[in-house]
């Protein structure tokens, strides 16, 4: 891995743990204060760390946030008495606890219900929450969430302006709020899950530290038994499942890899059992939701010993039931993908047809790249050019955008995809 990738994978896994402890520490009032000087923390390193490595470059992060313990005392004119008991007395001892694993677990789960909090706008939350759990940048979560960027700098803003107005507490829900909370929980680990899984970013498509910190933060939620629920469960195996292909979505040249022509054999069977396990555990209570439906869609991909196999039949049903649930233009494109898939073309094109492009935002081109493979397989070559130079004009990832490129030369040649 190299250095840069290093720094990126630490900021990943270390942003949301340094501000979920500095602010236990200093309060949900300096909050702004804190994302600052952690944001200082990894640029400090990323200079620092040019000519050489730490041994422990995690070790070395800790340390620094440690001694931003004093710096952000100074910012918000703490006096030098507090300071001098952080350093040497009793308290240094509190603050040592403050960064024990089981702490650190418990502050991050603080934040993350933090985000969730009623008294922010819904429309705030998430992307809130992704920017302090996961450190996102505003793009990232514009991206994620198919908003404009200029909308989330201004929810971000709003977000930081309720916690103080409201002077919000670092603690837990109450027991009869946690219900509520938990959903909202859950939906913000799905987005941070799914830049993963396909990123906006423009140079690469997976981004594997970003599944793996949804995959963490599922499981540390998971792990207390008064955040336990159904959902949680599902949305685990979901995320097992997606995660289980990771290594044959693209090959040694960042190249696309899709689920026709991925090697099989490359699928972690491991992560495919614990992905069962947790199904099994989200059928305890008698409630199903859309994480359930993504997570059986998602088995029923790895049970299929080819792609020429799949059940494509129950995977219709499956997303059927999900769009019942949620109507969003997404699940009904997948729906037509399946029907293209089932050679029922007719009843694809009425879904199509359906579809607003607009209303997939940054995902348009995922329409119109549908629309070239219908038109392709129903054998009208003009309009599959056009629609698949409509995706190519709208694509930003370098990666998607050679995937689409080779599609439109093979639409071109009449060759197979």
């Amino acid at each position: 891995m190299k250095d840069g990738q290093i720094i990126d994978h630490l900021f990943r896994h270390q942003y949301g743990k340094m501000v979920s402890i500095l602010t236990r520490i200093f309060g949900l009032s300096n909050l702004e204060i804190i994302e600052d000087a952690v944001q200082d923390t990894f640029v400090n390193a990323s200079l620092k760390w040019r000519t050489k490595l730490p041994e422990n470059p995690e070790a070395w992060l800790t340390k620094a946030a440690k001694n931003r313990v004093v710096d952000l005392l100074r910012k918000i004119k703490a006096d030098q008495n507090r300071i001098t008991h952080f350093n040497n007395g009793p308290s240094s001892l509190l603050l040592n606890d403050l960064f024990l694993d089981h702490e650190i677990e418990d502050s991050q789960l603080r934040m993350i219900f933090i985000a969730c909090h009623p008294t922010l706008n819904p429309k705030d939350q998430i992307g809130f929450a992704l920017k302090t759990i996961a450190g996102f940048s505003t793009r990232e979560i514009s991206s994620a969430l198919l908003l404009k960027e200029e909308t989330i700098k201004k929810s971000l803003i709003r977000a930081r302006k309720a916690i103080k107005e409201n002077d919000l507490s670092f603690e837990f829900p109450e027991k009869q709020y946690i219900p509520q909370r938990i959903e909202r929980v859950l939906e913000v680990l799905y987005l941070i899950f799914n830049e993963g899984f396909h990123s906006g970013k423009k140079e690469m498509l997976i981004r594997k530290e970003l599944c793996g910190e949804a995959i963490r933060l599922c499981k540390m939620i998971l792990k207390k038994e008064m955040f336990r629920t159904s959902s949680g469960y599902a949305l685990f195996a979901l995320m097992c499942f997606h995660s289980a292909r990771l290594e044959s979505k693209v090959n040694d040249q960042n190249e696309i890899v899709d689920l026709k022509n991925q090697d099989r054999s490359k699928w972690y069977q491991p992560l495919i059992n614990l992905g069962n396990d947790a199904m099994i555990k989200s059928t305890s209570e008698n409630k199903i939701n859309t994480y359930h439906f993504e997570a059986a869609i998602a088995a029923e991909h790895l049970k299929a010993k080819s792609f020429e196999e799949t059940n494509w039949e129950k995977i219709l049903h499956l997303y059927q039931s999900l769009s019942e649930l949620r109507k969003i233009p997404i699940n009904q494109l997948n729906i037509a993908i399946v029907l293209i898939q089932l050679k029922n073309y007719p009843e694809a094109y009425i879904q199509l047809m359906e579809i607003n492009p607009k209303k997939l935002e940054q995902r348009a081109y995922l329409y119109h790249a549908s629309m070239a493979e219908y038109y392709k397989v129903t054998k009208d070559k003009k309009k599959a050019i056009e629609a698949i130079d409509k995706a190519l004009e709208l694509v930003k990832n370098e990666a998607e955008k050679n995937y689409l490129t080779k599609k439109k030369a093979n639409i071109i040649s009449g060759e197979p995809v």
